[in-house]
């Protein structure tokens, strides 16, 4: 295919499920991490949704993640556990992870669960959104590989160490900030290699510690901040990578498996989830008619600012409506996989 195309949601969500369950997920699992990976993409985050699912079952062909992992959970506290991915696939582990820490929430009031043994867990504000969507507050955190250049530096060190934070809104989507502690996402640049289109300016350094735009001679990124405020970032990754590394029992850094490399090799990657009933607090009860209100007052106000996940929400109401965007080099994939698992392709449109 030499265009882009669009595949609707649902039907992308069954050829997903499809090849999961060729793969050995169970129907539940399939299911789990099908219609995540195209819920990030209808929320217009294509670094982390469809465009995964090939790397996800190539790994499974390597052996570096379990279709059907021994998850193990450990309730260290009336607010704490500890959840053992057993190898598993990252959302399908992360998922179970947050659901237990959004039930002992509402026991104790606030939890947190430690992930370890894991994989690639998608985009982190799936969790913290599922939280929110019930009437708490959702924060989650996850780590990588050694992507981003440290603040003075130019040789990779921490990864891109994603930050989520969401809060329940009366009559709309929760508030969701879902953020790489990284200039941009990785996953950015190796869509850019896929699709031969050049990073903008200021987002990453090639070997040398050259400001580069050429995603096939990226090396490290930049942390958020940029060349002069990135000690921001840097900080950030680096309380991320403690939190979800050595808190949890995994590596960190530059001893991490790599993503895109080694696929026979377990990541042992890590997250942790923490969720508060607002419901415990003094303004608890009022909270998500205050955030509703809050994000009235900010559309009023001089520009019209949005609230963090209304980018979001807007690209899912395009995308529900005229497919999801499908560039030449993805759909190929898909053809390979389709054509290995014996799976049919969705439906598509150009």
């Amino acid at each position: 295919m030499n265009a882009e195309c669009r595949v609707d949601a649902v039907e992308w969500e069954h050829w997903g499920q499809d090849c999961l369950r060729a793969q050995g997920f169970t129907d539940e699992d399939a299911r789990c991490l099908a219609e995540s990976l195209a819920q990030t993409s209808l929320w217009g985050i294509d670094s982390h949704g469809i465009a995964r699912l090939p790397h996800y079952l190539n790994r499974v062909a390597h052996g570096s993640i379990l279709a059907r992992p021994e998850i193990r959970i450990e309730r260290t506290g009336p607010g704490t556990a500890r959840l053992h991915g057993g190898q598993g696939q990252g959302i399908v582990v992360a998922h179970r992870a947050n659901a237990l820490a959004m039930e002992l929430a509402r026991d104790a009031g606030i939890a947190a669960v430690g992930v370890s043994n894991s994989s690639h867990c998608g985009a982190i504000g799936l969790y913290s959104r599922k939280a929110a969507a019930q009437g708490l507050i959702g924060i989650a955190f996850t780590h990588s590989d050694s992507i981003a250049a440290p603040f003075g530096g130019h040789q990779a060190f921490f990864g891109t160490n994603p930050i989520s934070l969401a809060f329940p809104r009366a009559g709309a989507e929760p508030l969701c900030l879902d953020m790489a502690t990284t200039a941009i996402p990785w996953n950015r640049v190796m869509n850019a290699r896929r699709d031969g289109v050049t990073l903008p300016p200021g987002v990453a350094v090639d070997a040398q510690g050259h400001d580069c735009i050429d995603a096939d001679h990226v090396r490290a990124l930049r942390p958020l901040g940029g060349e002069r405020y990135g000690y921001k970032g840097y900080g950030l990754a680096m309380m991320v990578e403690l939190l979800c590394g050595p808190l949890n029992g995994n590596p960190f850094g530059p001893h991490i498996s790599p993503m895109y490399d080694a696929l026979d090799r377990p990541r042992e990657l890590g997250a942790f989830f923490i969720v508060i009933d607002p419901l415990r607090f003094a303004g608890g009860a009022a909270l998500a008619g205050v955030v509703a209100a809050m994000a009235m007052e900010l559309s009023q106000a001089p520009g019209a600012p949005r609230m963090p996940g209304d980018p979001e929400a807007a690209a899912q109401a395009e995308r529900r409506q005229h497919g999801l965007p499908v560039p030449p080099a993805l759909w190929d994939q898909m053809a390979d996989w389709s054509a290995r698992l014996g799976v049919a392709l969705p439906a598509h449109r150009t």
